[in-house]
């Protein structure tokens, strides 16, 4: 493949981040995949195109003042600890990176599956914080959101897939009374310095291509803006069923 397909597959996914606010790791690395990119590099190099498009969403978000910092501070303590842990264990406990692809392609799968069910649950999820009511005692809050900090840790860095779908769905489960620009501007915030140190710690284990990855942004930059604009037409819930449908599609086949 050439320069020119990569900054066209940048753009597609781009369009489609744009026009369902579904993170690019989702489409991205099964894409990269599918072009014959082994699972390490597909994974490595999406991990640090993830941190790099989001990153503008952040400041946005910090100027609005709709971050959440002290539960982004506690997702982190959870969350980045066990990124370097994993990304340790993957440097010293394997010869090779061929060697732990299968164990990337399965979490890619869970990952996938994971982020589908979270679409198909989302309804309920906004029901819950149109109802203001926590399940949740919220003593118990500040240990859960450690703890999911350190799966989603674990398993965006074996997979880039899951820091936006699934860090959004467990804010929302975990804090029901949080605004829901709040929990998407916290879950951003959580996603940047998750995604870039699994990148680096990628780059460290030899897994980026950065020519492939400059061209993804490339056609990634300007294509989220322009699907941005479009998906604001289309009805939020059809999309998001249909892009549901395909994860789940992509989650089992690399399961089974």
């Amino acid at each position: 493949m050439d320069f020119l397909t990569y900054i066209a597959t940048g753009a597609g996914v781009g369009f489609a981040v744009g026009l369902t606010g579904i993170g690019g790791g989702s489409l991205m690395t099964p894409l990269l995949l599918m072009f014959g990119f082994p699972a390490h590099i597909a994974i490595g190099t999406d991990l640090m195109y993830a941190a790099i498009t989001k990153s503008t969403g952040v400041i946005v978000h910090h100027r609005q003042k709709s971050i959440d910092w002290t539960l982004v501070k506690t997702l982190c303590a959870g969350s980045l600890p066990a990124t370097v842990l994993t990304i340790v264990l993957l440097k010293f406990f394997f010869d090779r990176s061929a060697d732990y692809s299968p164990i990337l392609t399965l979490c890619l799968g869970i990952m996938l599956t994971l982020t589908a069910l979270s679409l198909f649950m989302s309804p309920f999820l906004k029901r819950r914080q149109l109802s203001g009511v926590s399940m949740i005692p919220q003593k118990y809050q500040t240990p859960l959101t450690f703890i999911a900090g350190i799966f989603l840790g674990v398993l965006v860095t074996l997979s880039s897939v899951g820091a936006g779908a699934l860090g959004t769905a467990a804010i929302v489960l975990l804090y029901p009374l949080l605004k829901p620009i709040k929990v998407v501007g916290s879950d951003l915030a959580h996603a940047v310095p998750l995604t870039l140190l699994a990148g680096f710690g990628h780059i460290w284990l030899g897994n980026v291509d950065f020519v492939l990855l400059g061209s993804l942004l490339i056609g990634s930059i300007p294509a989220i803006y322009v699907g941005t604009r479009v998906g604001m037409k289309l009805p939020d819930t059809f999309m998001r069923i249909i892009l549901a449908i395909i994860l789940l599609g992509l989650g089992l086949k690399y399961l089974f």
